[in-house]
């Protein structure tokens, strides 16, 4: 038994990794500038965000693994998941930048790490949300 459970988890923690790569590397096409570009020199308002979305992503994969007992239920969730978060974190960016005129993509690349915060705080919230519902 103990060789089985090993085996699933070395499974799914692998495919969670690759699937948690894929969803970062999908999420960067809709991003106006290029993360690892802007880690590289040293951007820390990027870095800040991009840390806040990782961790959310993780989150919600998590918390996916956690109460699925079969694998390709979890993936799909988590990908259901990362489609509403994405909707949400747009809706939710496009109306502070027309109503606040607070255009988070532009500060956090101009480096300005409170709009990286406020950024970041709408992918974490979001998975808070999300996967709150994941156990109804």
């Amino acid at each position: 038994m103990l060789g089985i459970d090993l085996l699933r988890m070395l499974v799914w923690t692998a495919c969670g990794a690759v699937l948690l790569f894929i969803l970062m590397w999908i999420d960067s096409f809709f991003t106006k500038y290029k993360d690892l570009d802007e880690i590289k020199r040293g951007n820390t308002a990027v870095t800040t965000r991009f840390v806040m979305k990782l961790y959310a992503q993780g989150y919600i994969l998590a918390q996916s693994l956690a109460v699925s007992s079969d694998l390709w239920t979890a993936l799909f969730v988590s990908v259901a998941s990362f489609i509403i978060l994405f909707i949400l974190e747009k809706l939710v960016t496009l109306l502070l930048k027309n109503i606040a005129g607070l255009d988070l993509d532009e500060g956090t690349q101009n480096g300005k790490v409170a709009h990286a915060l406020v950024a970041g705080s709408l992918h974490i919230t979001g998975a808070l949300v999300i996967t709150s519902s994941l156990s109804l």
